[in-house]
C-alpha cells in the first residue's frame, strides 16, 4: 500500500480529526483513512450514472411542469 503525507494542516483541523477519531474509537491515522475513503470512494458508488440522471428529467407530461391557463391580466380602465 502507498503512504500519503499531508503537510501544513491547520491546528483546528488536526484537533477535529483527533476528536472524531476518539468518538469513533479509532486512531487519528485510521480516521484519516476512513475520511478519505468516504469522500473519494463511497460517494461515487452511490451516485446515479448519467443514463439514470437523464431518465429522471421530467417530461412535458409530468404534473410538475403543468402551467395554469393564462387568463390575461386585469387592466384598470
Amino acid at each position: 500500500m502507498a503512504q500519503l503525507i499531508v503537510r501544513n494542516i491547520e491546528d483546528e483541523v488536526v484537533k477535529a480529526l483527533k476528536i472524531c477519531a476518539a468518538e469513533n474509537g479509532r486512531s487519528a491515522e485510521e480516521e484519516h483513512r476512513e475520511l478519505l475513503r468516504s469522500a473519494l470512494l463511497r460517494t461515487r458508488k452511490n451516485q446515479p450514472d448519467f443514463k439514470s440522471l437523464l431518465a429522471s428529467i421530467p417530461t412535458g407530461d409530468d404534473e410538475i411542469l403543468e402551467r395554469s391557463r393564462d387568463t390575461g391580466r386585469d387592466v384598470a380602465l
